[in-house]
Order: structure tokens, then C-alpha cells, then sequence
């Protein structure tokens, strides 16, 4: 069973870069073991140039409403302030199975790139100013044991690409 999971994460890797690159979106990878915070992911990530994301899933109160918040991994996210943005009462984070469900995503592989599972465009996408305004951003591709890291331009390219709404917003 280990190894039949370790094909289905493969191949999702693959379907991130094929996509980014079938869309004229450049990229570097970097491969490193798997990492489950950003703590984590710092350790192995710290030469990677630029600003390393933090990816929450949350809901809310209701569980009416999917939120994919991006922001800088050293950020504190204030929830309440969150909630307030986005326009409702009280936001809290989604389960394992409802990440699973809507983006085709385990725990500590959450990214942008998993709106690409989302096909029936459920899942609003929030973005921290600095992640947007920044020269270099880096995410998973969808695993935990790779980094994609992409310039402004072609960050934007991707958000272009994906054709969805978002918000730019101040964390």
C-alpha cells in the first residue's frame, strides 16, 4: 500500500509541472525530504531565494464556504481578521477529509497549486499582498517532498492561467 501511494503523489507532481509547463509557466524545482511545517520546510528550503508561503484551508462556520489563504510562512494569520475579510462570522480550518475532497490535497501540501484539483471551483483564493507583490514566491506542487519556486511574473502567469477569481488582501 506505501508504494501505491507514493505513485499517486508521484504522478500529482507530475500533473503540477506538466501543466505549468504545457502554460509557458517557468519554474526550478527543488527536491527535499517531506516536510509537514513551515519550520520544517524552512530547514530544507532556506536557499531557496524569495518568500516561502504558508497555505491555510479553511471554511466557514457553516462549512458553506472553502477559503485558500497564501501568505508569507513567517506571517501570523489572525483568523478573526481573516473572517472579517472574507465576510463572515468565524472561519476555522477545514478537515483532512474536506482537503482531501475538494483540492486533492494531504496535510502539508497545501499550495495554489491544488486548485487545479478543483474543478468545480469551490475553494476561494486569498492572497497576502507580500506573496503577490513579491519577486520570488515558492510552494509545493502539490507533495510535500518538492518546491516549485517562481518569479512574480510567473506566479502571476499561473493565477492568469487558472482563471480565477481572487483576492489581494493584507494579512
Amino acid at each position: 500500500m506505501h508504494g501505491l501511494g507514493k505513485k499517486i503523489i508521484s504522478a500529482k507532481v507530475m500533473n503540477v509541472e506538466e501543466f505549468l509547463k504545457s502554460k509557458g509557466v517557468d519554474y526550478i524545482l527543488h527536491e527535499h525530504p517531506a516536510v509537514y511545517t513551515c519550520g520544517e520546510a524552512e530547514e530544507y528550503n532556506k536557499n531557496i531565494p524569495g518568500i516561502a508561503a504558508k497555505n491555510l484551508f479553511l471554511r466557514d462556520k457553516k462549512g458553506t464556504r472553502y477559503f485558500l489563504v497564501v501568505s508569507p510562512a513567517k506571517k501570523q494569520i489572525d483568523l478573526k481578521k481573516f473572517a472579517q475579510l472574507a465576510e463572515v462570522n468565524k472561519v476555522t480550518f477545514a478537515s483532512k477529509e474536506t482537503l482531501e475532497g475538494k483540492l486533492g490535497l494531504a496535510a502539508g501540501a497545501v499550495s495554489p497549486f491544488g486548485l487545479l484539483n478543483d474543478t468545480d471551483k469551490e475553494v476561494e483564493l486569498f492572497i497576502d499582498e507580500e506573496i503577490y507583490n513579491a519577486d520570488i514566491v515558492s510552494f509545493h506542487p502539490n507533495i510535500n517532498t518538492a518546491t516549485l519556486e517562481l518569479s512574480k511574473d510567473m506566479f502571476r502567469k499561473f493565477l492568469e492561467v487558472i482563471e480565477r477569481k481572487f483576492k489581494i488582501i493584507g494579512l
